[in-house]
C-alpha cells in the first residue's frame, strides 16, 4: 500500500485489534453511525453501531473468532481489500474454520462505513 493510505491502514489495524480484544466500544468508535456490517455467520447485514454491538455480542456468545489482517490492497474505487487470516473456534476452543478471507472496506471521513466479506483474488498485486 502506498503511504497515502497509511491512516486508513492504521484505522483498520486498530479495528481488528479491538475486535480481537472484544473491545466493542473501541471498535465502534472507528465506524460511522450508519455503518453497514455483514452478519458473516448468519447472512445479511446489520446497520448502525448499536446493531453491530448486538450482533457481535450474540456472535461472541456462540463462537470465538480471531481475525488477523495479513495484507492490504488499494482498489480503484478507493475501497481497501484486506487479506485476513480467520480462525473460528467454538466455546470449547475446537477449531471450526481456519482460512483466509477477504474483507472489503469502504471508508467515509476516516471511519469505516461499509464492510463486506468477499473472495480473495487468486493473485492480487500489492499497492
Amino acid at each position: 500500500m502506498s503511504d497515502q493510505h497509511a491512516p486508513e491502514i492504521e484505522l483498520l489495524r486498530a479495528a481488528y485489534a479491538a475486535f480481537n480484544a472484544r473491545d466493542i466500544d473501541a471498535a465502534l468508535a472507528l465506524m460511522t453511525a450508519d455503518v453497514a456490517w455483514p452478519k458473516a455467520f448468519k447472512g445479511g447485514f446489520v446497520r448502525g453501531t448499536e446493531e453491530v454491538r448486538a450482533y457481535w455480542t450474540e456472535q461472541w456468545s456462540e463462537i470465538n473468532p480471531h481475525v488477523e489482517p495479513i495484507s492490504f490492497y488499494s482498489e480503484e474505487s478507493g475501497r481497501i481489500l484486506v487479506d485476513v487470516h480467520q480462525v473460528v473456534c467454538d466455546k470449547a476452543y475446537a477449531v471450526l474454520a481456519d482460512e483466509h478471507v477477504g474483507h472489503r472496506f469502504t471508508l467515509e471521513q476516516g471511519l469505516i462505513q461499509v464492510m463486506e466479506v468477499c473472495p480473495l483474488p487468486s493473485s492480487t498485486p500489492k499497492a
